[in-house]
């Protein structure tokens, strides 16, 4: 078998490197932590999973209640026996209102505005806890339209 000699100028090199190398690692490190602590100061930023998420009042049972009281069936989608499902995004803001409110998938524009026209009526919410402070949560609901 035959083995390669290392010259002494491979190992110079990489003991050139390796510093360089380290250097590089620690402030790339340094630099991403300043990034994090930037976004953790940020009182705007809007999170998705919180420790405990916001809630409606009187829970999943109040909220199926109030819209399902609230919902009003356009005259135009029952007479095009338009039906489906619209799913809602908005933000449950510090305070508990709701914010932001917009279509994430839409079913038909009647639906949607029907579907947006609900959740902008929702009362105060239980606002979202992040290490046991109140913070901004993006919330998604459907609202399911069927004819019958």
């Amino acid at each position: 078998m035959i083995t390669k000699n290392k010259s002494p100028k491979a190992a110079i090199k990489l003991i050139a490197i390796l510093p360089i190398l380290l250097i590089s690692v620690y402030l790339i490190s340094c630099g991403s932590n300043k990034k994090i602590t930037k976004e953790k100061d940020n009182d705007d930023t809007i999170f998705i999973i919180v420790e405990q998420m916001p809630q409606f009042p009187g829970g999943n049972d109040g909220l199926r209640k109030f819209l399902a009281s609230t919902v009003r069936y356009p005259i135009e989608a029952q007479l095009k026996k338009i039906q489906g499902r619209v799913f809602v995004s908005f933000v449950v803001e510090k305070d508990g209102f709701i914010s932001n409110v917009k279509v994430s998938r839409a079913t038909n524009t009647i639906l949607d505005k029907e579907a947006v026209r609900v959740v902008q009526r929702m009362p105060k919410w239980s606002p979202g806890l992040q290490k046991q402070k109140p913070v901004r949560v993006k919330y998604t609901i459907p609202i399911n339209f069927k004819l019958r």
